[in-house]
């Protein structure tokens, strides 16, 4: 199945004096919050993705996005439309880095300090031959 590239949902900013935006998504229900329209807008987007994209591996059910005409708001709330693109997110988890503990004899691991050799580029550089991955 052909995963979605672009996933558009409404979130309700509410507005309340002298706290930070607070977004939530009624959809996903999940918020988070900014300092300013732009910061709440950031976060948002990255929320979404991060959201979708743990669904998408979970393989759950994504559910549909109510349409920003349906959203009912208070006085202090303003809908907007929040869009990710889910290729770029999708990438970033592929290319995320994960920790690894490796043994070394004291003597090499001596050695390497004192060079100052980077432990994880030689590691994946070693690896990346090992597999020919160029």
């Amino acid at each position: 199945m052909k995963k979605v590239e672009r996933y558009f949902y409404p979130a309700i900013f509410i507005y309340e004096p002298g706290k930070e935006i607070a977004v939530d998504f009624p959809d996903l229900k999940c918020a988070t919050s900014g300092t300013d329209d732009d910061d709440a807008f950031l976060s948002a987007r990255e929320l979404l993705g991060c959201v979708l994209y743990g669904l998408e591996e979970d393989g759950e059910e994504i559910p549909s996005p109510t349409p920003l005409s349906e959203i009912e708001i208070k006085e202090n709330e303003r809908a907007v439309l929040v869009d990710v693109y889910m290729p770029s997110i999708r990438m970033a988890n592929v290319n995320r880095s994960v920790n690894r503990t490796v043994t070394l004899p004291a003597w090499l691991n001596a050695a390497a300090l004192e060079r100052n050799i980077n432990f994880s580029q030689v590691l994946q550089d070693a690896l990346k031959s090992k597999l020919h991955l160029g």
